[in-house]
């Protein structure tokens, strides 16, 4: 394990602590089978730019007002053993992170009434949405402490703005939002994706509406609880600080920053999923509205086609006397009535208003007024076009040159 010690300007202190990275964290319930983890080359490249930025110190009795000055043990069992020695209070909270895979937060006193907040946090590291690690953190007013298996968080956190923000906070609660703001990053991005597929859905249902479109619906809906799921817990702990830590927090630039951001965040998966529902009840609309076309035309076909039908099955038996079969226009008597006879049933049908559109044909004044643009704005001429005035052609409706 390694240990790195921070002390920022206003007297708050952050232990980073970092174990060997484990395999990644999937919210998916289908189970998948062991693999080993093989190092990546953004994992490299965050180990030597760790090693490049740390720089270690032999006295670790300093004092300092500065967040560039910390104090890092090497990676050995003996600097577990150290730092459960000098710090007692973490010992039931490390035991209780180790090979934690799910979100949980506690909050607690310590002896004396001093409000400590500790847990586990899940989030995506990276747009993959598979690329899920622990957070496993530890927190009073002055003091912070997070133990994780993945560099890239802590890189990330010593860039600009993330670094500036972090030397101002005025208590560790405080940089720990500091942190989940930074988390946020992925999770905007992610939903800036999330919105963009949502919106090619809704063209496609628009404009090329297909049968099995149900199954992109759910796909979507998938992606939506997914980011509910990494959503949830971060708004959990916002209400466990608010428990912890009262005014002390609340009163806070970056706390209150981060409220505002939850909310529009919460307010955007709410309109989401308002939107999902909106798409499965106008699928399952369409649907619908097509199967009752479906039944009817069949129902209507039926109806037109029994006369043939009945005189198909008379004239179709085993008899010798049977009516018009020894005239020479028998054939043609018959067939006429049975044209007859269909002509009148379609008719009545007709009178009755149960025939409706479905035996016309599609008409260019049944399109929606999108598709009619659409039509006008393609390349081929139609009856708009070609009736349009002199005038308003040489106004700009000439094609160029």
């Amino acid at each position: 394990m390694m240990h790195r010690m921070l002390r920022f300007p206003s007297q708050w202190e952050w232990h980073v602590l970092h174990n060997q990275r484990p395999e990644p964290i999937s919210l998916s319930r289908r189970r998948k089978p062991a693999a080993v983890p093989q190092p990546s080359a953004a994992h490299s490249n965050a180990g030597i730019r760790m090693n490049e930025i740390v720089t270690p110190l032999r006295n670790s009795n300093y004092e300092s007002t500065s967040s560039e000055n910390y104090d890092v043990l090497t990676d050995t069992t003996d600097v577990s053993d150290a730092f459960k020695r000098d710090h007692p209070e973490l010992v039931q909270w490390l035991q209780e992170s180790e090979g934690c895979n799910h979100n949980h937060i506690t909050v607690s006193e310590l002896t004396g009434g001093e409000p400590v907040m500790r847990g586990t946090l899940l989030f995506q590291v990276s747009d993959d949405q598979q690329d899920i690690t622990p957070l496993h953190f530890w927190m009073t007013r002055k003091k912070l402490v997070s133990l994780q298996s993945d560099l890239r968080l802590s890189i990330r956190l010593q860039a600009e703005p993330w670094k500036d923000k972090l030397d101002r906070c005025q208590s560790a609660p405080e940089a720990f939002f500091v942190m989940i703001s930074c988390i946020l990053d992925t999770f905007h991005s992610g939903l800036d994706g999330f919105e963009r597929r949502l919106g090619e859905l809704e063209e496609t249902m628009r404009y090329r509406n297909r049968t099995g479109l149900m199954n992109t619906i759910f796909e979507r809906r998938y992606d939506l609880l997914h980011w509910n799921h990494l959503f949830i817990p971060i708004r959990e702990i916002q209400g466990a600080a608010k428990e912890a830590f009262l005014e002390t927090l609340i009163d806070q630039e970056d706390f209150k920053r981060m409220e505002y951001k939850l909310n529009r965040i919460e307010s955007l998966l709410m309109h989401y999923a308002m939107e999902i529902d909106t798409l499965l009840t106008m699928d399952d609309a369409i649907s619908t509205f097509r199967g009752n076309d479906i039944m009817k035309t069949l129902t209507i076909f039926t109806a037109l086609f029994t006369p043939a039908t009945v005189v198909g099955a008379l004239w179709g038996m085993n008899f010798n006397l049977l009516p018009w079969t020894a005239e020479p226009l028998g054939f043609t008597a018959m067939c006429l009535v049975v044209i007859i006879t269909t002509l009148i049933i379609y008719w009545w049908l007709w009178r009755k208003g149960w025939t409706g559109d479905l035996l016309k044909g599609k008409q260019a004044h049944s399109l929606p007024p999108s598709s009619k643009k659409k039509q006008r704005r393609g390349g081929r001429s139609g009856p708009d076009n070609r009736n349009s005035s002199p005038s308003s052609r040489k106004k700009g409706n000439a094609p160029f040159g």
